[in-house]
């Protein structure tokens, strides 16, 4: 259990930027001819987890993009 909170703090001092960089190498490592069966599984489960930290930060994000209207509603920034 302790490993998986390690990985989730590790993961909330990314910029989306950084992890998007990781998600790259990581597509590059299951490009290589020379990967595992195990070693690609793992690359891809560790990309799958920056991908859905990515979505939830831009989700985030747009939350927080909203404004509020002149009557008091929220708007959504497009």
């Amino acid at each position: 259990m302790a490993a998986k909170k390690k990985e989730t703090n590790e993961e909330t001092k990314l910029s989306v930027e950084e992890a998007f960089s990781q998600i790259e190498s990581k597509i590059q490592a299951l490009d290589s001819e020379d990967i595992s069966l195990e070693d690609s599984f793992k690359e891809y489960q560790e990309g799958m987890k920056l991908l859905k930290y990515c979505h939830d930060a831009i989700e985030e994000v747009e939350q927080k993009v909203q404004k509020i209207a002149e009557d008091g509603s929220l708007e959504d920034f497009e």
